[in-house]
C-alpha cells in the first residue's frame, strides 16, 4: 500500500485564500524544485522556515520525489509556476509538473518574507476523468452511463456498469477505492483495476458503480481543513448506496460493497453505518492503523535504496517521532502543523478503529481477497489476522492468490512499485470469485426468492 498511502499523505493539499504574494517565493520554489529533481538535500532546505525545517526530512521529501514517477509516470516536462494568494497572509506558487501520465501541481506556500511554508502534490483538477472513462471502448454486452454523486462541496463523478441485455433487476458492486485522490477506475500508472473489475462483472450479470474520490474533484477546496476518514471515504460511500437504490437497473436487495486497500479497511465502518448492504468484499484489507503500516513500508524502501546506516537513521528516528505524536494525539489541543503529511484530525478520526474487530460485529457475508505478493499490504501480519478472526466462520471466505500483487495483478520479482508501472489487468480468476461467491448470496436459503434469481443467472451464463 506504499504508494497508496503516499499519495493519501501528499493529496490532501494546502490550498487557501487571501493576501499580496512576496516577490521572492517563486524563485524559492524554483530553487526548490531544482534541488528536488538533484537530489541535493543539502540545498533544498535552504529557504525552508523553523516550522519546516523541523517538520520535514530532506532524505524523506527527496524519496517522495523519485517516487512520483512509480504511480504517474516519467516527468517529461515542468510547466509555467503560477503565484497566487494564500491563507495567513501567505503565497502559493503552483507548477504543473508533465508527467507521462497525469498533471500533478506542486504546491509551495511561502510565509510573508518568502520562506517556505509548505510543499505539496496535488494531481491537477480534471473534470472530465470520467467522461474519458466513458469514451473507453468497452466490450460486446457491456453497458454503462455517467451518474453524479451529491456532496457537500459539489457533485462527485461516478460511472454506473451493467449488462448490456438486462431481463430483470441485477444484483451490484459499489467500488471504494484505496487512499489518495483516485478517479473512478482507480488508476495506477497505466493500469485501472476498477475499470477492469467493473466489465468482468457486467460480463457475470452484475452491475458496478465506481467514482472519483472527493480528495481527487475538490482536493484544493478541501485545503487546511480539519479533514476526517468519513470526509474521504465513508460518507461519500454511503451516498452512493443511497443513490443505488434509485437506478431502475438494480435489485436494492442485493447491493454489495466493494473495498480495496484503505477502501477494505473502511468497508467494515460503511456497513456498520447502513442497512443497505447484502455482502462486503474486501480486497487487500490493512488489518493494522495505518501509521503502523507506513512505519513497514519505509523500511522496506529504505532497503531498496543506496542510503547510508547514519541516514536510514535519522530517517528512521523522524518517523517515529511523528507516529508517536500520532499515538499520542490529543483532542483537546490538536497540532496544526501536520503528521506524516496528513492533518491531525485525519489521524484522529482513525483512532480506536479496528477494522477486524469492526468486521466482527456484522451479521453480512464477507469475501476477503489477499495478493500473497503484496508489497504493501502484508499477506502475513495483515490477510493473517483476517484469517485467524474469521478461521470456520461460515459467513466469511478468505481466498488468496499467490503470484499476484496489490492490484491483484501479476507481481514481479521482488515485488515493488515497479509492477504498477507495467501494463495489466487484474487477473480473470479475482473477478471470477466475486462474480461466484455474489451467486452463491442469490443461491443461499436465506435469500428466498433469489434462489430463482440465481438460476436465472446461471442460465443466461450458460447461454
Amino acid at each position: 500500500m506504499r504508494h497508496l498511502l503516499l499519495c493519501l499523505v501528499l493529496c490532501l493539499p494546502l490550498i487557501a485564500q487571501a493576501a499580496p504574494p512576496t516577490d521572492d517565493c517563486p524563485a524559492h520554489s524554483q530553487a526548490l524544485l531544482d534541488a528536488l529533481r538533484r537530489g541535493d538535500a543539502q540545498t533544498l532546505t535552504t529557504h525552508f522556515n523553523a516550522a519546516m525545517h523541523q517538520a520535514a526530512d530532506p532524505g524523506r521529501l527527496i524519496a517522495t520525489w523519485q517516487h512520483l514517477p512509480d504511480q504517474w509516470g516519467t516527468l517529461q516536462d515542468i510547466g509555467q509556476a503560477v503565484s497566487k494568494p494564500g491563507q495567513a497572509d501567505r503565497t502559493l506558487v503552483i507548477t504543473p509538473l508533465h508527467f507521462a501520465q497525469r498533471t500533478l501541481n506542486a504546491v509551495v506556500a511561502c510565509d510573508p518574507d518568502g520562506s517556505i511554508a509548505g510543499l505539496h502534490f496535488a494531481p491537477e483538477a480534471a473534470s472530465a476523468a470520467s467522461a474519458a472513462t466513458t469514451m473507453t471502448p468497452l466490450p460486446p454486452g457491456v453497458s454503462q452511463r455517467s451518474l453524479q454523486i451529491p456532496t457537500p462541496l459539489g457533485p462527485l463523478p461516478a460511472t454506473l456498469t451493467f449488462p448490456s441485455d438486462i431481463r430483470e433487476r441485477v444484483p451490484v458492486v459499489l467500488l471504494v477505492a484505496g487512499s489518495g485522490p483516485n478517479d473512478g477506475d482507480e488508476t495506477i500508472g497505466p493500469n485501472k483495476p476498477f475499470r477492469d473489475l467493473a466489465i468482468k462483472l457486467a460480463q457475470a450479470e452484475i452491475a458496478s458503480l465506481r467514482y472519483d474520490k472527493r480528495t481527487r474533484t475538490y482536493g484544493a477546496r478541501m485545503a487546511n481543513q480539519s479533514v476526517t476518514i468519513d470526509q474521504e471515504v465513508t460518507d461519500d460511500a454511503l451516498t452512493a448506496l443511497k443513490l443505488l437504490h434509485q437506478q431502475s437497473e438494480i435489485d436494492p436487495q442485493h447491493i454489495y460493497l466493494l473495498g480495496h486497500s484503505l477502501g477494505g479497511m473502511l468497508a467494515p465502518k460503511i456497513a456498520q453505518r447502513t442497512s443497505d448492504l447484502a455482502g462486503i468484499i474486501l480486497m487487500a484489507p490493512p488489518a493494522r492503523p495505518l501509521q503502523r503500516l507506513l512505519l513497514e513500508q519505509v523500511a522496506r524502501q529504505m532497503e531498496i535504496h543506496a542510503l547510508t546506516a547514519d541516514q536510514r537513521q535519522h530517517q528512521w528516528d523522524r518517523l517515529q517521532a511523528q507516529v508517536t505524536a500520532i499515538d499520542q494525539l490529543d483532542p483537546r489541543h490538536l497540532p496544526q502543523s501536520l503528521l506524516l503529511q496528513a492533518p491531525a484530525s485525519y489521524w484522529l478520526s482513525l483512532r480506536g478503529y479496528d477494522p477486524v474487530a469492526a468486521a466482527q460485529t456484522l451479521k453480512l457475508p464477507m469475501l476477503v481477497l489477499q495478493g500473497d505478493r503484496d508489497s504493501q499490504v502484508s499477506a502475513e501480519r495483515d490477510f493473517g489476522r483476517w484469517r485467524q478472526a474469521f478461521a470456520g466462520d461460515p459467513r466469511v471466505r478468505l481466498i488468496d492468490y499467490p503470484t499476484l500483487s496489490h492490484l491483484f495483478m501479476p507481481a514481479g520479482d521482488p515485488p515493488g512499485p515497479a509492477d504498477y508501472q507495467r501494463p495489466a489487468h487484474v487477473d480473470s480468476k479475482v473477478g471470477g470469485d466475486i462474480a461466484q461467491w455474489i451467486d452463491e448470496q442469490l443461491a443461499a436459503p436465506s435469500c428466498g426468492r433469489c434462489l430463482t434469481t440465481s438460476k436465472a443467472r446461471s442460465v443466461a451464463h450458460a447461454a
